[in-house]
């Protein structure tokens, strides 16, 4: 089986970022393939025969290497070991749930804090089988993340556009936001802006150890905001990762997600092993209070697109109803939830 060489470096990219190595390790390859798709086919097979791939700008020896091993036909060594060792199931169970997803509403690019421009992210989403994916990078506040206001968003929302209209009706790139719930319940985005999306998830990410009535009054807040459409990683917590650990914030659970069933706030599972949010507590609390729910990945990087099978697994576990989770459902129906007030 041959591979160009092109894709042999995504696929260790993504394979690696699949497992969760460092986006240094990564970044070699990535840089590698970005700069093989400027050139013509031709000079890459002479700068083969040549032996001058390293002097083109971020190819060094282990990138040459899985070059020269492709364009040669062969299956490159460094990803004959990565598929033996790393491109097995994340993990047993929620195949069910997984198989009735049709897409992600939770992704990041390099337009904020995530590793990769929007049609690497696009093109890994349609590789995957999804049918849409919702990009949705930071707002303004989360400076930290180089959040877009909203001139830097409605670039953005051009760029979505142009990449929808390469694409036809094969795929669509929804036109979509994290935007922080600031300490007053608000959304951290203006009005105009937040009605030109096509799916809001609302998150907080600052002060998450407000006392519980604050922090309830602020959740239930911007659950209630007619932009929001999905409640994201609603604990806060990190349970694992470079990132350290954090204790999830404390509020009324049974008042947000009673808030999240009546207003139709999908509540997210965050599949991000880092988070696992919410805890299995809370999410059969959400269940059993009539919530719908949203399995995102909340990736920032190509390969973390299939983080959804942690997700998945934990919706099978404990029971979430497939009719109630808002990606399993067409995206005409989709759309219509995200956007009642939308002709």
């Amino acid at each position: 089986m041959s591979i160009e060489p092109v894709d042999a470096l995504r696929r260790i990219g993504f394979l690696l970022e699949r497992s969760r190595q460092s986006t240094y390790r990564v970044k070699a390859y990535r840089e590698a393939a970005s700069t093989l798709l400027t050139l013509p086919e031709s000079e890459v097979r002479d700068r083969v025969r040549n032996g001058t791939l390293k002097d083109l700008p971020g190819i060094g020896p282990s990138t040459a290497a899985v070059i020269e091993q492709a364009a040669a036909g062969e299956v490159p060594e460094k990803l004959a070991e990565l598929e033996a060792e790393a491109a097995g199931p994340l993990v047993t169970g929620g195949e069910e749930v997984r198989a009735a997803l049709r897409g992600d509403l939770h992704s990041h690019s390099d337009w904020s804090d995530g590793g990769s421009p929007i049609e690497e992210m696009v093109a890994s989403a349609m590789e995957l089988g999804h049918d849409y994916l919702a990009l949705t990078d930071h707002s303004p506040r989360l400076t930290v993340a180089n959040g877009l206001t909203a001139a830097r968003l409605a670039k953005q929302l051009k760029v979505v556009d142009a990449i929808n209209g390469h694409l036809g009706d094969s795929f669509r790139l929804l036109k979509a936001i994290e935007v922080d719930i600031l300490d007053d319940g608000t959304l951290d985005q203006t009005e105009q802006m937040l009605d030109a999306l096509d799916v809001r998830v609302a998150s907080v990410h600052s002060k998450l150890r407000m006392d519980s009535p604050s922090m309830t009054r602020r959740m239930i807040a911007a659950v209630r905001n007619r932009h929001t459409n999905i409640l994201g990683h609603c604990t806060g917590r990190l349970v694992e990762g470079n990132r350290g650990t954090r204790k999830q914030s404390t509020f009324d659970a049974r008042a947000v997600f009673e808030a999240c069933a009546e207003t139709g706030t999908a509540v997210e599972i965050n599949s991000r092993p880092e988070r696992t949010d919410p805890p299995d507590d809370l999410l059969t609390l959400s269940i059993e209070t009539g919530c719908l729910f949203a399995i995102d990945t909340d990736a920032h990087a190509p390969g973390q697109l299939d983080f959804q099978a942690y997700g998945c697994e934990r919706a099978q576990r404990l029971g979430v109803p497939l009719e109630r989770i808002v990606n399993t459902w067409p995206l005409e129906d989709l759309l219509a939830w995200a956007n009642p007030e939308r002709p």
